[in-house]
């Protein structure tokens, strides 16, 4: 017989005589086990809702990945639409709600599907020689975008099915570039490139395609950022230009090329900063997508601007709404976009009017995400500091919000959470600074605890009110420790300026924020032994690491170093995007004014004294390994106390289940080493 974790916990509390009421802290292991949602799908007519669902397992063998839906004319009733060992992703409705489209790889690869709500199994849409990356479906329901792997130069999929056999055929194993970038994230570059194609449904299954860009030796940006125009007869997709200068800018243009093929009109040609997420109007009337203004800037606020498809006329909606656009969706007046965006430490739901541009906020309590409107509702994703993500509805004016699933709901109520509160105090020069604090999970305010100071990577990013599944900030509350989370200078979701004031100024504001908030904390919060102190960063949370061990030696007891930047130099020379170090560290590593000298923490090695962990990924090309190596040589090499951790088939992250689990307890051994009274 099968045991659920939750059925095994309670025959433990049994068997050791705990009353039934008993709670478990939470544990690593438990994130494997949590069912998690994504592609939140809502029909047209907004009547019933398709989500996928990773059911998950106490081992990796137990968990599934299949299909739901949730019918609102049914008393919400739910119905399992697949049960397929292979994953189905990607779910896009027929324009008449009578039928599902995803992508699943059930014949060896990924390839898309079609489901008929009426009855019947799934049938295949496509058979094509290569893997289908993405799709969209035309609102006529008679072509699909898709987003294929093709060599450059190639006509055909004939063509780059033969270069993919030359390439096997052959006896050496060298790769050779040209130009950069060579590799990216995690994999060496091949070659090959993510294209445009475009098939017709008049015949089933698909087995070719045409490709829009065939000479092009640039990717689209991803099939999301792809959209049929209202007459189905072009399409709009996001894509650098072809060229040799793709590593060192961020110029993403939207251009439009007919389903024949062509040319591409470039629609953003005047703005040489990132254009992307076309989408158009209920009504076709308007092309709306997003922008920024500062070229080589990948944290520049996202703007939603408007086309008019007939005046031509182009207005940028959120020119004095001083907050970045993270998704948006027409509602089906036409009148109205509702936009997700970060906003003080949540991401929220607002509402925009097209007209005037007036913005009222719906929802914002936590981190929305995977944004539905229809006439009568919205539908999105939410999760909180102590919530996995669920799936809500809320009325258009933010009314009425209702948890519509509680996938973890069995487990979550067997599992303590320790209480959170966000908090503010004067940082650099005074400026407001916000950050969260996490209780140890059964809290007695007349003890002291230790401190668990987590700093977040990016640099422009946020440790915010969010359920973490790499730094899950009630883990280290499970383990007795106070966590405190500071939204430094350069976080986002406090405004521009705010984000844009860590650029050239990496060990400067920062420094200060997290100085003050330290020393903020144990004087609000009394029962925080900050004597008792270690902490930990990923990226530039590692960089700020390796910072604090030559600029602030004598704070923490301990350090922990997650893909950290040590010598900048080095890594401006072997990181793949070379447009981020050289807008936010003001040019080449070579440039007399540039900051990879000035905010280098292999320069102050010398001043080195805490103990420290570091961990990396010998997959990372975005802070590649040798940076955690060079930390660890200089630990090593004066004699303090350090450890080095390396996983080999992990990126920038830590994503397998087993290897999340080994990480967490190497830090939390660590810590505990340090940490102890």
């Amino acid at each position: 017989m099968k045991i659920s974790f939750v059925t095994l916990s309670a025959m433990l509390i049994a068997g050791f005589g705990l009353q039934a009421s008993t709670k478990t802290p939470l544990q690593v292991e438990h994130l494997a086990q949590f069912n998690q949602l994504s592609d939140i799908v809502l029909a047209p007519g907004g009547n019933q809702l398709v989500f996928a669902q990773k059911n998950g397992g106490v081992k990796p063998a137990d968990s599934s990945h299949d299909l739901y839906l949730m019918d609102f004319s049914r008393n919400n009733s739910v119905q399992r639409l697949t049960q397929n060992s292979s994953r189905e992703h990607q779910v896009r409705w027929a324009a008449d709600g009578s039928a599902i489209y995803f992508l699943a790889d059930r014949t060896g690869s990924n390839q898309v599907w079609r489901l008929n709500l009426a009855g019947g199994e799934a049938q295949q849409v496509t058979d094509l020689p290569l893997p289908v990356q993405g799709f969209q479906l035309s609102a006529d329901g008679k072509l699909l975008a898709l987003a294929l792997r093709h060599k450059p130069g190639c006509g055909d999929i004939a063509c780059t099915l033969k270069a993919q056999a030359a390439d096997a055929a052959r006896d050496d194993t060298a790769m050779v570039y040209d130009q950069l970038m060579v590799r990216h994230w995690d994999r060496w570059l091949d070659g090959y490139r993510t294209h445009l194609f475009v098939a017709s449904l008049d015949t089933k299954p698909v087995t070719d395609a045409r490709n829009l860009m065939p000479d092009w030796n640039s990717d689209i940006a991803g099939i999301n950022e792809v959209a049929f125009t209202p007459d189905q007869q072009h399409l709009v997709f996001s894509a650098k230009m072809p060229g040799v200068d793709e590593s060192w800018h961020t110029n993403f243009d939207i251009f439009e090329v007919s389903i024949e093929g062509g040319e591409k009109k470039n629609l953003t040609a005047d703005n040489p900063a990132w254009d992307s997420h076309p989408s158009f109007s209920p009504d076709g009337r308007f092309m709306a997508y997003l922008a920024m203004t500062t070229p080589q800037a990948e944290s520049d606020r996202r703007r939603l601007v408007l086309l008019d498809q007939v005046t031509n006329q182009r207005t940028v909606l959120t020119e004095d709404w001083d907050r970045s656009i993270y998704s948006y969706q027409f509602g089906p007046d036409n009148r109205t976009i509702y936009v997700t965006t970060q906003d003080v430490g949540q991401v929220s739901i607002y509402a925009i009017n097209t007209s005037f541009g007036d913005v009222r906020k719906v929802y914002g309590d936590g981190t929305a995400g995977h944004l539905n409107v229809a006439a009568d509702r919205i539908v999105f994703s939410n999760h909180r500091l102590n919530q996995p993500t669920e799936i809500y509805q809320i009325q258009p004016d933010g009314s009425r919000l209702q948890q519509l699933t509680h996938v973890n709901g069995p487990l979550l109520e067997g599992i303590a959470f320790g209480d959170f509160e966000q908090f503010s105090f004067a940082g650099w020069e005074g400026n407001t600074v916000y950050g969260y604090l996490v209780k140890p999970v059964n809290f007695d305010a007349s003890k002291r605890y230790p401190l668990a100071y987590l700093v977040h990577g990016g640099p422009q990013g946020s440790f915010g009110n969010m359920f973490h599944y790499r730094w899950n900030a009630q883990l280290w509350a499970a383990q007795g420790y106070v966590v405190v989370m500071v939204d430094f200078h350069g976080s986002t979701g406090y405004g521009q300026a705010f984000t844009d004031s860590i650029s050239r100024d990496w060990g400067g504001k920062p420094l200060v924020d997290l100085q003050k908030g330290f020393e903020y904390v144990q004087s609000a919060y009394p029962w925080i032994d900050g004597d008792r102190a270690c902490a930990l960063g990923a990226s530039y949370g590692g960089y700020m690491m390796n910072w604090f061990a030559g600029k602030w030696p004598d704070a923490f007891r301990c350090l922990v170093n997650h893909a950290g930047l040590y010598d900048m130099p080095s890594f401006y020379s072997s990181t793949e995007e070379l447009f981020f170090p050289e807008f936010d560290l003001g040019g080449t590593a070579w440039d007399e004014d540039s900051d990879y000298a000035k905010f280098n923490p292999a320069a102050y090695a010398d001043n080195w004294q805490t103990p420290m962990l570091v961990i990396h990924g010998l997959k990372d090309y975005r802070v590649p390994y040798a940076q955690g190596l060079g930390a660890f040589t200089n630990l090593q090499r004066k004699g303090i106390e350090s450890r080095l951790v390396i996983f080999p088939d992990e990126n920038h992250w830590i994503q397998q289940p087993a290897n999340r689990v080994r990480w967490y307890n190497e830090v939390f051994d660590w810590m505990k080493r340090f940490t102890a009274e």
